[in-house]
């Protein structure tokens, strides 16, 4: 049905309306944009889950640590890689629990405030990230992966050239 017909053609409407017909597709540019040129649902579903996925990130003498609160997360729940050489992607996905108290049926929500689904950051590697030397750890409910730094290079002598006399 058609919002006109209702008297429902103000701005608002036609933009609900446009954010409900986004396809499905991976079309356009790297999947940003779909055939009506706005963009793709996995491109939404990746964007909320990286704004809801809030992280530190420490510079340090020796190595970048990465730090992001994972509450509840069990370490098969979390996946670190590197990606394109030096992309750095922390995701996976919180669930609902199955506690015994959920497992009655006369069990009722009566707030539910906890985020679950998925989650996902992604990190560009500064240069000097050794992407060879990354390890992840989960302590209570902190995982803070770290990424070793390269030895800086060393400064390179001067060439000295001999001068002839002709």
């Amino acid at each position: 049905m058609e919002s006109a017909m209702f008297g429902l053609e103000t701005p608002l409407m036609t933009a609900l309306q446009h954010l409900l017909d986004i396809p499905d597709g991976e079309g356009g540019a790297a999947g940003k944009q779909g055939a009506t040129g706005g963009p793709t649902r996995a491109y939404v579903r990746d964007a909320r889950a990286m704004a809801a996925t809030p992280a530190d990130v420490k510079d340090l003498p020796g190595a970048y640590a990465f730090v992001v609160d994972m509450p509840g997360l069990k370490s098969s729940d979390i996946k670190v890689q590197v990606e394109e050489e030096r992309l750095l992607v922390i995701s996976g996905e919180r669930r609902r629990g199955g506690g015994e108290e959920e497992k009655e049926e006369s069990c009722k929500y009566l707030r539910m405030e906890r985020r679950m689904g998925k989650f996902m950051r992604k990190f560009v590697l500064p240069d000097n990230a050794d992407v060879d030397k990354i390890s992840a750890v989960c302590q209570d409910g902190v995982l803070t992966v770290t990424v070793e730094k390269l030895p800086p290079p060393e400064p390179k002598k001067p060439k000295t050239i001999e001068v002839k006399v002709a």
